[in-house]
């Protein structure tokens, strides 16, 4: 008789005997969340699902740890369910646990306390912060910002006062450095170090990199482009005390925060000998070389693309959620995706090609005063990409009108303006005689 407890765990070389449809998923963070979100509303959901996830909280919202360290929200608030929430859908839930290895022959997996056997597995590990190879990295004093730990302790940096610096000038180290003046006031003095001529530049032009730089000098933030750290240097504690620049410069710092891109977490699937690139690979499924085994969101490689954007990652979640439950599938390709982010009261939205070329036909619009810039690339009539600071309500519209590469030769001169103006042209230029009704 086959067991039906799978909750348990086996000692040494002990398994459980398999049930069939017990589905274990490693990685407790936002994307295992909406798969189970999702298997718990599907009739044909696998009866027994394990999360393990190595943090001791259940799954949080880790787009809010920037309010969070700058007090704009609150911890529980970062809470996407709480723990009896599982354990009411039939999901065991075991926290502060690693996943140490994956016998993909046997289907087991060991864990800090033993074994456990499964049907499906999936990995949903994302990633952890990029970290320099300079001197001085381990250094006390030397932080990421990726987790309600991490939020903790620069809030805890901001309390103290004094000067820390911040390495990245993307959207992650501009939300650190955002949250750490917020929290450490006057206190408090934040640099912000980007290796690029301006900021956030995989997303903005130079212009609106420009415009972001100067809306958060004002505010209190010391921000040096053109800036690559290579070395921390540290004090007779061994605690950082300053940092060294490719160009000579140092600066102090009692603190200083990584914040300059993350690695996939893929470690696990190399062990077991899943295929991999930069991450571990799946097909149109998200099923990696193992048939029962599956990778989603920020740990996995589709193609050429790796993952950092909800987006996607939701929609792979769609896909994986029929896979599992053996609803019709939609495969996951890739599709356009405009990115749309706010940095402390900051809105941002961009698509397509940052830099224009010379096939492009480029618009601008541009309200200082406002602290308002639109850049719009055309081609042939079409966008094909823009980006927007300040005011974006327009973005949507401009990605919806790339999405179905609408011809908009003729609203041109509204263009820049929104789809309110481009309207009005063009009702305008519909209700124009022709030449040969005026001859008439």
């Amino acid at each position: 008789m086959r067991s039906s407890t799978y909750s348990n765990v086996c000692r040494d070389d002990e398994l459980l005997d398999r049930e069939p449809r017990h589905l274990i998923i490693v990685g407790n963070g936002m994307a295992c969340h909406r798969l189970l979100e999702a298997l718990v509303k599907a009739p044909g959901r696998p009866a027994s699902i394990t999360v393990i996830g190595e943090e001791p909280v259940p799954a949080y919202n880790r787009i809010l740890l920037s309010p969070l360290l700058s007090g704009e929200t609150s911890r529980d608030a970062l809470t996407l369910r709480e723990a009896r929430w599982y354990a009411d859908n039939a999901i065991t839930l075991r926290l502060n646990e690693r996943v140490l290895a994956i016998d993909t022959a046997a289907r087991h997996i060991d864990i800090d306390r033993g074994r456990l056997a499964f049907d499906e597995l999936v990995l949903a590990t994302g990633s952890t912060p990029a970290l320099p190879e300079i001197p001085g990295i381990e250094l006390d004093g030397v932080h990421a910002f990726r987790s309600v730990s991490d939020a903790g302790a620069l809030d805890a940096i901001a309390r103290r006062g004094g000067k820390s610096v911040v390495v990245g000038g993307g959207l992650l180290g501009l939300e650190a450095a955002e949250g750490l003046r917020k929290r450490g006031g006057d206190a408090l003095e934040v640099s912000v170090l980007h290796r690029s001529a301006w900021l956030m530049n995989r997303q903005l032009d130079i212009y609106a990199g420009g415009l972001l730089k100067t809306t958060l000098e004002r505010r209190g933030l010391a921000i040096h482009t053109d800036a690559s750290i290579v070395a921390i240097e540290s004090d007779a504690q061994g605690r950082v005390a300053e940092v060294t620049l490719e160009d000579g410069r140092t600066l102090e710092a009692a603190s200083v925060i990584i914040a300059a891109g993350v690695t996939p977490n893929m470690a696990l699937g190399q062990r077991a000998g899943l295929d991999c690139e930069r991450a571990i690979l799946v097909d149109h499924h998200l099923r990696t070389s193992h048939p029962s085994i599956f990778a989603l969101g920020e740990c996995c490689q589709f193609q050429s693309h790796t993952f950092g954007l909800v987006e996607p990652i939701w929609r792979q979640v769609d896909t994986l959620a029929q896979v599992l439950s053996g609803a019709p599938i939609t495969p996951y390709v890739e599709a356009p995706t405009a990115t749309r982010l706010k940095i402390s009261g900051i809105d941002l939205y961009a698509f397509g090609p940052v830099e224009q070329s010379d096939a492009h036909d480029t618009l601008y619009y541009c309200d200082p005063e406002a602290n308002e810039y639109r850049r719009l690339l055309l081609k042939n009539g079409r966008i094909k990409g823009a980006v927007l600071f300040g005011d974006t309500a327009q973005g949507p519209w401009y990605f919806n009108q790339a999405l179905n590469a609408a011809d908009l030769s003729k609203a041109r001169p509204a263009l820049v303006f929104g789809q309110a103006d481009v309207e009005t042209l063009l009702a305008a230029d519909t209700a124009q005689p022709s030449p040969t009704q005026e001859a008439a």
